[in-house]
């Protein structure tokens, strides 16, 4: 009977610890069920971002092979706009040495015809202009409009409209007289 209970014994611890390692066991492979099954998930995750990096990447390519009518210039545009930009080049130049031709012009015109001083009529005062032939050499001051300097003229006797400052002064803006800028007074009085 002692035997038989000490078999009993024995087999129930053995049982008992079958029971925990299988218990231990069991633990170990619900871990690992979650792990693969997180893994898994994360596959299908990947593979859906595959997916979609694909779709994106053949629209692309489609994009890029598909050639832009409206938003790219051909050669022949970007041709034609060299060739308009060179002549308008070529027309700046001509227009730049007509202009130096005419300064030139000007310039000996000026030479040979100097201008010469009446005798009776030059201003009092050094502050005054000088009287040429046809008119009177004028330096703007600060304040001055030419309304102003045509009233002042007047007070010396020279009758002289602003209009008439403005015509012999070709490019003379009214509104923005410089300081310091030589400009001419026309003498009304000679002809």
């Amino acid at each position: 009977m002692k035997r038989i209970l000490l078999w009993t014994c024995v087999f129930t611890f053995a049982i008992a610890g079958v029971r925990a390692q299988d218990s231990g066991t069991q633990q170990q492979l619900d871990k690992i069920s979650g792990q693969i099954q997180d893994l898994i998930e994360t596959q299908s995750q990947q593979t859906k971002r595959i997916e979609a990096l694909e779709k994106e990447l053949a629209d692309l390519a489609v994009k890029v092979n598909t050639p832009q009518v409206n938003d790219s210039a051909s050669t022949a545009d970007l041709k034609k706009l060299a060739d308009a930009v060179q002549e308008i080049d070529r027309k700046r130049q001509a227009d730049k040495e007509l202009i130096l031709a005419n300064l030139e012009k000007l310039s000996k015109i000026s030479i040979a015809e100097p201008r010469q001083h009446h005798s009776g009529t030059t201003p009092k005062t050094s502050d005054e202009p000088a009287v040429t032939q046809n008119c009177f050499p004028y330096v703007i001051q600060e304040g001055d409009t030419l309304g102003l300097i045509a009233k002042a003229f007047k007070e010396k006797g020279v009758k002289v409209t602003t209009a008439q400052i403005i015509k012999a002064n070709p490019g003379l803006n009214p509104n923005a007289l410089y300081v310091g800028k030589k400009i001419f007074i026309p003498d009304t009085s000679a002809k």
